[in-house]
């Protein structure tokens, strides 16, 4: 990377650092978004009402992330899953989950970085995301590693089956839940087996970090329900209905998401599943 692009990025970095407080401190004051109205009006999923959710077909692009999946597979970018612009998919992102306009430009800005893409000029394919230890890495909760699956799509039925039946937590409706403690449970025994049994595993402290922030949207797009994040991991659709959890009227910024984020992190303790692991490890190709 030259010396201009490298004190570009440190400006940019810096202006969205700056941009975000700004935000989080307004969300703190400001009124929430109302239950149902979360999603703007005039945008895809407003009052609940998704375009119609199609399966993909062979020739479809998709990737690892089930929430990029899912707006696919419900036309709100390409059906297809390609010729994506970065600028239009930070923008969806934005009105499907409400994340942050921070949120919303820093990772595709991030994504179009590691693939040497323009953000304002090129496309991409979802496939394309899916570039080793780039935004993909191993000891994913949802997805064997790359190692075992090179097409990451490709979604482990027994690791989603696993991670909603390991939900402890009700809601103020009685409803089933995932908790933070769950999933930083979760994440410790697929961390310790994943590093068992993959002769290739690596896991950098930044990918944990990508992981813990995967499993920290659970919590707050979805709210940890079971019931929802059943249809949104397995079949990555979104519930006729269903809105995101975050109300805040900015959306979930940078700042907020890293208090759960973090809080996840900590309670991984892959020493926890030391047996486990061992007996995974005597079972070569799991």
């Amino acid at each position: 990377m030259g010396s201009f692009s490298i004190v570009s990025q440190f400006f940019f970095n810096v202006g969205i650092l700056s941009w975000d407080i700004l935000l989080t401190l307004s969300n703190l004051v400001r009124r929430k978004r109302r239950i149902g109205h979360v999603t703007p009006q005039g945008c895809p999923g407003y009052g609940g009402h998704w375009p119609e959710y199609r399966l993909p077909k062979e020739t479809d692009s998709r990737c690892s992330c089930p929430a990029l999946n899912a707006m696919a597979n419900h036309g709100i970018i390409p059906r297809n899953g390609r010729n994506i612009s970065f600028v239009d998919v930070g923008h969806h992102i934005q009105t499907t989950y409400n994340f942050s306009p921070t949120f919303c430009s820093f990772v595709p800005h991030f994504a179009a970085r590691m693939l040497k893409k323009s953000y304002g000029k090129d496309l991409f394919d979802l496939e394309e995301l899916d570039l080793h230890n780039g935004i993909e890495h191993d000891a994913s909760l949802v997805r064997l590693d790359a190692a075992f699956q090179p097409d990451q799509s490709i979604k482990c039925v027994p690791f989603i089956e696993e991670l909603l039946m390991a939900a402890t937590g009700k809601d103020e409706n009685d409803n089933i839940v995932i908790t933070t403690k769950d999933l930083s449970r979760m994440l410790g025994k697929r961390r310790a087996v994943a590093r068992a049994v993959n002769k290739e595993f690596s896991l950098s402290f930044f990918h944990k970090i990508f992981g813990s922030t995967n499993a920290a949207t659970l919590v707050t797009v979805f709210g940890g329900r079971v019931n929802d994040l059943h249809s949104f991991l397995h079949d990555e659709r979104l519930p006729e209905g269903w809105e995101s959890h975050i109300r805040q009227p900015h959306g979930m910024t940078l700042m907020q998401l890293n208090k759960t984020i973090l809080g996840i992190e900590l309670g991984v303790h892959e020493r926890d599943w030391a047996e486990t692991a061992q007996e995974a490890a005597k079972c070569p190709g799991v």
